[in-house]
C-alpha cells in the first residue's frame, strides 16, 4: 500500500533516516507531501503533579492501539480527526494541522484538577450530574484553567468545540461500557478551510478509565507510583473491551 514518501523515501524510513520536524513530550513528528504527517508515540509517562516522568515501553503500542478504534468510532460518529491510519506498531499517519496550545477536558466525574484546585466543592469521584467541558492553556510546568472569553477574542469557535467534545464523550461511554469514562482531554486544530478536527491522541495516557471492578486502567497507575510491567499488564486489559 502507498502511504506515500517525502523526497522519494518510502514513509517509515523517512523516520529512520531523517530527523523529525516536530518534538514533544509523547510524539516525534514529520511533515509529508499533501498537508499528510508521520507520527510515532514515545512511551514516555508524565505528571506534574505527582513529579513523575519516565520511559515506560511497551505503552507506546497500547495507546497506538487504543487510538486507532477510538479515531474509527469518532469519525464514524461524524466528528473529523486527523488519524489516517497506522503503518507500524507504534507510528501512523494523520492529517497535519498545527496544534493550539488550548485543550478540552470533558469530566463526568469530579476527579483529578476538578477536586486538587477547587478543594470543598465536589467529593472525589463523584459522579457528576452531566458532563462538565473546561478549556485549558497548556503550558510548561502545568497546564492552567482559561476563561472561555479569552478563546473568544482570540476567534475560536468555543461552541463547536464544546459541541463536539460532548459527542466524543458520547461515543467513549457507549464504546467503553462497561468500562467507566471519568474524563479526558482533547485537542482540536483547524483545517485550512477552518473544519475543526480532532488532532490529540485519544488513549489511556489522556482519559481515566475504570474497569468494572472499580481498577483505573489508565495514567492513574502511573500517577500513583505502579511500576511499568503492571501498567502495561493493566493497560492491556482495556483490549478486551474494545477488541
Amino acid at each position: 500500500m502507498d502511504y506515500g514518501s517525502r523526497e522519494g523515501i518510502p514513509v517509515l524510513d523517512v523516520a529512520r533516516t531523517t530527523e523529525p520536524d516536530i518534538v514533544g513530550r509523547s510524539k516525534r513528528l514529520w511533515l509529508l507531501p499533501g498537508g499528510r504527517c508521520l507520527v510515532q508515540i514515545i512511551p514516555s509517562l508524565r505528571s506534574f503533579t505527582y513529579q513523575r516522568d519516565e520511559m515506560v515501553e511497551r505503552t507506546g503500542p497500547l495507546r497506538l492501539d487504543f487510538y486507532e478504534k477510538a479515531a474509527a468510532r469518532i469519525v464514524a460518529a461524524g466528528v473529523p480527526c486527523a488519524f489516517r491510519e497506522r503503518v507500524s506498531a507504534d507510528h501512523y499517519l494523520a492529517d497535519y494541522c498545527p496544534a493550539p496550545p488550548f485543550e478540552v477536558i470533558v469530566k463526568n466525574r469530579a476527579t483529578g484538577s476538578t477536586t486538587r484546585k477547587y478543594p470543598g466543592l465536589f467529593e472525589d469521584g463523584a459522579p457528576l450530574p452531566r458532563p462538565v467541558v473546561k478549556f485549558d492553556y497548556r503550558v510548561d510546568p502545568e497546564d492552567q484553567p482559561i476563561g472561555e472569553d479569552y478563546l473568544r477574542a482570540l476567534g475560536l469557535p468555543v461552541e463547536e468545540m464544546r459541541e463536539r467534545s460532548l459527542a466524543v464523550n458520547d461515543v467513549l461511554r457507549s464504546w467503553l461500557h462497561p468500562v467507566e469514562v471519568w474524563d479526558f482531554c482533547l485537542i482540536f486544530g483547524q483545517t485550512e478551510d477552518g473544519e475543526l478536527t480532532v488532532i490529540s491522541e485519544i488513549s489511556q495516557d489522556c482519559m481515566r478509565l475504570r474497569h468494572e471492578d472499580g481498577s483505573p486502567l489508565d495514567k492513574d497507575l502511573f500517577r500513583k507510583g505502579v511500576a511499568g510491567d503492571e501498567i502495561v499488564n493493566q493497560w492491556s486489559r482495556i483490549l478486551d473491551v474494545i477488541s
